[in-house]
């Protein structure tokens, strides 16, 4: 199994056009997170898109440029891209670059987005927030597979007989489905023979295995070999030596951040009794690191899964504990779930 990590770069806003002085470190942190985490040995590292001031990350793709000069191995994803308001020209372009820069390590995850700043930001209608997506994702795929490119669709302007440049020293960039609770985008993903990765943020594990059944059942159906389809799944993460200490150290940053997005959502303000409900039979991966390794196989039992990817939620922790967290889930759980998944 492929282990990874994932981040959408909380920050606390500085309110102000200029100066921005938390945002700077911020940004500063998460290069050297993502260097922590190749030196020990994971396997890929994503950078999430947001257009809210609580995120520091609107480009994936310069973060991705970014950490590709100074790491060696790890690949670099995207932790979603959200492919329905972006154009899917530039996009391949960015992520072609950055291919290159990294030797062939570029990533992207593509997905509609949990929220929805970034379609008025853009100019795009909510009412075409599927179509969108589908149509984009299309055009992005066969960019990805030849060089000239013949398009017409319904929300761009058509592109006759067109190169498309640069390309990547990959054959192709590899393109994830980002899918969090709607069933159709795990068909779509298994008809189109897309590796796919679930978010499992707030519900019990279990259940998304109809999810996974879907998924797999798409692809059979489509004529795709489903020993070859890779399944990631994603849940929130933080580990320390002490399982008591991971949780006095997560739960603050991990309560702002559910509130905060809960209170655009209608959600109840998070509790300790409920975080502490979802570490014990939710998809949370809070503890030490036996706990975080059993976690993480519960989840292997479940899905079969190929990549497991640890949501970091960093905005009320020290960067010194984050840094922590990383070494401890690369050199002391990384090693016992690839021994147990390979047997």
């Amino acid at each position: 199994m492929e282990l990874g990590i994932s981040t959408f770069g909380e920050v606390h806003p500085d309110g102000t056009a200029g100066k921005a002085i938390n945002a700077h470190k911020r940004v500063q942190e998460l290069l050297e997170e993502v260097k922590l985490a190749d030196e020990v040995g994971l396997d890929v590292f994503a950078f999430g898109e947001h257009h809210r001031p609580d995120f520091v990350i609107s480009a994936p793709e310069v973060f991705m440029a970014a950490a590709a000069a100074i790491t060696k191995n790890i690949k670099l994803s995207s932790s979603v891209t959200v492919l329905s308001s972006a154009d899917p020209v530039r996009t391949f372009q960015n992520f072609a670059t950055v291919d290159l820069i990294s030797g062939g390590r570029a990533e992207m995850i593509a997905g509609r987005g949990s929220f929805i700043e970034s379609f008025p930001l853009f100019g795009f209608d909510l009412d075409n927030y599927d179509a969108l997506f589908t149509e984009k994702l299309e055009m992005f795929l066969q960019i990805n597979k030849q060089e000239i490119l013949n398009w017409e669709g319904n929300f761009r302007a058509p592109v006759a007989n067109q190169g498309v440049y640069p390309r990547p020293l990959q054959q192709a960039i590899p393109v994830w489905i980002g899918v969090g609770g709607t069933r159709a985008s795990a068909l779509r993903a298994g008809r189109l023979n897309l590796p796919m990765i679930i978010a499992i943020l707030g519900s019990n594990p279990k259940h998304f295995v109809s999810f996974v059944e879907a998924y797999r059942e798409s692809a059979e159906k489509a004529g795709h070999d489903v020993s070859k389809l890779q399944l990631g799944i994603s849940s929130q993460f933080y580990v320390a030596e002490d399982a008591s200490q991971a949780a006095d150290e997560f739960y603050p940053s991990y309560a702002a951040l559910m509130t905060r997005v809960g209170r655009d959502r209608g959600w109840s303000p998070m509790t300790r009794e409920s975080f502490e409900y979802l570490r014990s039979d939710g998809p949370l991966v809070v503890g030490d690191v036996q706990m975080a390794v059993d976690k993480i196989m519960q989840q292997y039992e479940l899905f079969g899964n190929t990549r497991f990817v640890a949501q970091l939620v960093t905005g009320h922790t020290p960067h010194e504990k984050i840094l922590k967290a990383i070494e401890l889930y690369g050199t002391k759980v990384a090693p016992i779930i690839r021994r147990e998944t390979a047997k």
